[in-house]
């Protein structure tokens, strides 16, 4: 596999565009970047003609479910940088996806891996990701041609994983088949992934970017120490 962009570099590339770090703009601000994922994702579906899914009529793709985690990942070579390693799955087939980080992404690996959720076996379908280095934005196009395909992958971030604020990325998903000619889109999510498996609880823990809650305040007891009264020495009793 191949680390994209690790560290940012003086000179300016197509996926890496230098300027200051922004806070996470609300989901609504990444819609540009969902319908040029979705563009993208048409225009491949026109070269590929792929053919509508023949259970389409029976399912939205709209409503496609998707479920997934993260977790620490494998070290990169010659990066110190905290490997990210995501993993899900959706019910439907899916065209591309799109992963909304609340921290910085600093390096993208591609392509992600892809194995049939039935035989535990690697797949043909096969996906390519790219984006902004800095940015909070990951996208990747290509096919996962049924459901219950299995999708891992990984980026990295600054900080150590379990350090606050942990990741937490939205996933959103994007289909796309042609239909008597013509591209027909759908676009599934946000799907939250939620905070890394493996961290140790803290205040924040099972708090969420979609369900958010206040950190849990921890309450001081007063610890009552019990002082031990001296014993005074027993008599020896002494036989004859």
């Amino acid at each position: 596999m191949q680390l994209v962009n690790t560290k940012p570099r003086s000179s300016t590339t197509q996926n890496e565009r230098r300027g200051p770090l922004h806070r996470p703009v609300p989901l609504s601000g990444h819609r540009g970047a969902l319908l040029a994922l979705a563009a993208a994702i048409g225009a491949l579906a026109l070269l590929l003609l792929l053919p509508a899914v023949g259970r389409a009529e029976e399912s939205n793709p709209n409503n496609l479910n998707c479920i997934g985690s993260i977790k620490a990942g494998t070290p990169e070579e010659g990066s110190e940088e905290q490997q990210v390693r995501y993993s899900f799955y959706c019910d439907g087939p899916i065209s591309g996806y799109q992963l909304s980080s609340q921290i910085p992404v600093t390096g993208i690996q591609s392509p992600p891996e892809v194995i049939s959720n039935a035989t535990k076996g690697p797949l043909s379908d096969n996906f390519s990701c790219n984006g902004e280095v800095p940015g909070f934005v990951l996208n990747c196009v290509g096919a996962a041609k049924a459901g219950y395909e299995t999708i891992t992958g990984q980026f990295a971030i600054e900080h150590k994983i379990c350090a606050e604020p942990r990741e937490d990325p939205l996933l959103t998903v994007v289909s796309a088949t042609i239909e008597k000619g013509a591209v027909v889109q759908a676009i599934a999510g946000p799907f939250d992934l939620g905070r890394p498996l493996g961290c140790k609880a803290d205040s924040f823990s099972g708090d969420t970017r979609l369900n958010p809650k206040a950190p849990t305040k921890k309450s001081r007891k007063r610890s009552k120490h019990k002082h031990s009264s001296k014993t005074k020495g027993k008599k020896a009793t002494h036989t004859r």
